[in-house]
């Protein structure tokens, strides 16, 4: 299968890479530089190389905020049998645009990033795919993962939105608190360190990505719920209830029990 991949991103890399033993990949990238470090595979920087590739599968993988605008500028230069797809975090949008583009699509999420992931042992990873697009374009990508070792998931993109913002939006807002109340550690402890490391790659990210997450609808009530947990804890805390304070990491220690 012919594929392109847009953008050379970390992201965009590994799917170059993990793909180009059985298909013909290219990638598209306004910048050059950032295609250093892509092998096997054509590199356009123009959009007319991208009518002469006349690829079958479009695989979307730029950064979240130029999601939809990238598909806009390469879909006069592919044909209208192209597969269009994407591999955002972030779905905002995505589904309104696919049922006007005219092009058959598949959406999906590998919930792994580069930050934190070990690329090479994705067995404890998770990737969802949506219930919603074309059949063989799922049938591709569901195939992909699962050579990866990734745990699947079919979602909605409503349900993919909802699973998001607990997964992601209550540990980055932890995340947030953690970092506007630290303070320089001279002698850190094990679990401070850990939580600092936590911190810097989350930081990180994308801005955009990060506001996107945080501005899914379903975020609020997930923060909503971390402030109603905070009250609670100071409570027990300012009036030192040794035994609610027990019951408390009782019922903590439920929940995160395997």
């Amino acid at each position: 299968m012919r594929i392109l991949v847009l953008g050379a991103g970390k992201m965009g890399s590994f799917f170059l890479d993990l793909l180009s033993f059985e298909h013909e990949m290219a990638v598209f990238e306004k910048d050059p530089k950032r295609m250093r470090f892509t092998y096997n595979c054509q590199r356009f920087t123009t959009l007319g190389e991208i009518a002469e590739f006349n690829p079958e599968l479009v695989i979307n993988a730029v950064t979240v905020k130029y999601t939809i605008p990238a598909f806009e500028e390469v879909m006069p230069y592919i044909s209208d049998d192209c597969i269009i797809s994407d591999i955002s975090s972030v779905k905002t949008g995505l589904k309104v645009f696919y049922e006007h583009s005219g092009h058959r699509y598949v959406s999906t999420h590998p919930m792994f990033g580069p930050t934190f992931a070990n690329l090479n042992q994705l067995s404890e990873e998770n990737a969802i795919i949506i219930k919603e697009g074309d059949y063989m374009g799922r049938i591709f990508f569901k195939d992909l993962y699962s050579k990866l070792g990734l745990n699947i998931y079919e979602y909605t993109f409503e349900e993919h939105d909802k699973t998001v913002a607990y997964s992601l939006s209550i540990p980055f807002v932890s995340t947030f608190v953690f970092a506007a109340v630290m303070k320089h550690q001279d002698a850190p402890g094990t679990t401070f360190k850990r939580h600092m490391k936590i911190a810097k790659g989350v930081l990180s990210e994308d801005d955009y990505l990060l506001q996107e997450i945080l501005f899914n609808p379903y975020t609020h009530d997930q923060v909503t719920q971390i402030r109603t947990e905070l009250k609670e804890l100071l409570e027990i805390i300012d009036t030192k209830d040794a035994d609610g304070m027990k019951r408390y990491l009782g019922k903590i220690r439920g929940h995160v029990k395997e």
